[in-house]
């Protein structure tokens, strides 16, 4: 392959079938940690029965998940820019799905709490390399979208949690469902077997830019002081986007329950509810940020989440939080559609899944905070006080973007 086909490749406005193969591969692997991840926090009430967990120990079990995550995303991000971006992907899926699995033979916290920081190393390899994979396969005038449509993966994931979980739990109970989480592995060999590396990064591989390559891709996060600062911004954004996103879907059932006495198949309702404004969210983010640019999109989220934050902390009905929620996701998850593209855009091929798994892992390392601030703020006040504190951290974000981050709309890939 001559670097003008690699180039055309990248820049072209057609899609060819390996670029649709690219993105069934990244969007499955997205889906399948999202409905093992998720399934997590309608089981912590039944896992804290059974194993006799204190509440901040049960809650810790999602913080041990993500944090693992931290680890897998900056040794499977490096891996993945030296090795492969499919390669890799496998490893990651198999990990996760393996180690979900086999969390159902735990017998205490500390090995459900290994268990699950262990799935969370396949987890936080799985954003990135995905994120990498499609936006290399893509034209450039496409390239806000399909990173949306790989964050929509997630979405279904969650949805499929929120929906299948009530009706498989009561009958095969916490631990069944954790056995469900090994189908992912038997999928893995089949992404392996369909999906080849994209062009861009096989032709980088072959030494089209051998002198950058000696350096290794963390180096390249902070190569320089603009580069350091992009990073920066992209930090703040990453942290922001986890830390709301978990620390409102994870005690989203609880609060239903509390609050409008809904037991677990109305709860999974009005969280299902919830998942579909986040997906609306994201696909709309792709198709204005293709459009219009990056960075006017997040601006306009990051001000949608911290007005929507303190309006749904106020509602009092639940069909009014219904719609409420609907809306709140929209806005605090749909930001999920633009962080493959900005970053893909931001970053060289030496160093790009690199980019996206540590600075995104890193953000979910905050926002695996989140469920326990949450939570501590709703022990000691009111989950309404809690929900309505994270708005101050959208303004944060908007700050971030505004000054720190470039707009890249359709640049070719370095």
């Amino acid at each position: 392959m001559t670097a003008s086909t690699a180039t055309a490749t990248a820049t072209a406005d057609e899609v060819t079938p390996y670029a649709r193969k690219a993105l069934i591969a990244s969007t499955a692997g997205y889906a399948m940690d999202g409905f093992d991840f998720l399934i997590l926090g309608f089981m912590l009430t039944a896992i804290r029965a059974d194993l006799g967990l204190s509440q901040s120990e049960a809650a810790s079990l999602a913080t041990w998940t993500l944090l693992g995550a931290v680890a897998g995303g900056i040794g499977f991000g490096i891996l993945s820019d030296h090795l492969g971006r499919v390669r890799v992907l496998t490893w990651t899926i198999l990990l996760f799905a393996v180690f979900t699995g086999l969390s159902a033979l735990a017998r205490g916290y500390w090995d459900l709490a290994i268990y699950r920081a262990v799935a969370g190393l396949g987890l936080g390899g799985e954003f990135g390399i995905g994120m990498a994979l499609a936006a290399e396969a893509w034209p450039a005038a496409k390239r806000a979208r399909v990173s949306s449509y790989v964050g929509l993966g997630w979405q279904a994931g969650v949805l499929a949690a929120a929906l299948v979980t009530p009706l498989l739990l009561p009958a095969i109970g916490w631990r069944g469902m954790f056995v469900v989480g090994l189908v992912p592995a038997l999928a893995s060999f089949l992404i392996r077997r369909a999906v080849g590396e994209p062009p861009l990064f096989v032709e980088r591989a072959k030494g089209a830019k051998a002198a950058t390559r000696t350096m290794a891709p963390l180096r390249l996060l902070v190569k320089d002081a603009a580069t350091a600062r992009i990073s920066l911004g992209m930090l703040i954004l990453c942290s922001v986007q986890n830390f709301g996103y978990y620390g409102i879907m994870i005690w989203m059932p609880g609060y239903l329950a509390r609050q409008f006495g809904f037991g677990l198949p109305q709860a999974a309702v009005w969280t299902s509810v919830t998942i579909l404004g986040m997906a609306f969210g994201i696909w709309l983010f792709g198709e204005l940020a293709d459009r219009i640019g990056r960075k006017p999109v997040f601006l306009a989220y990051q001000a949608g989440a911290a007005v929507m934050v303190v309006v749904y902390s106020q509602l009092k009905d639940p069909t009014a939080a219904l719609v409420g929620g609907a809306v709140m996701g929209m806005f605090v998850n749909g930001m999920l559609g633009g962080y493959g593209a900005l970053m893909s855009e931001l970053y060289p091929t030496e160093a790009r899944a690199t980019a996206q798994n540590v600075l995104f892992n890193l953000g979910r390392a905050v926002g695996g905070f989140g469920p326990l601030v949450i939570g501590a703020l709703a022990s000691a006040y009111s989950w309404q006080v809690a929900i309505a504190l994270l708005a101050a951290i959208y303004v944060v974000d908007m700050l971030a973007t505004a000054l720190l981050i470039p707009e890249r709309k359709g640049v070719a890939l370095e």
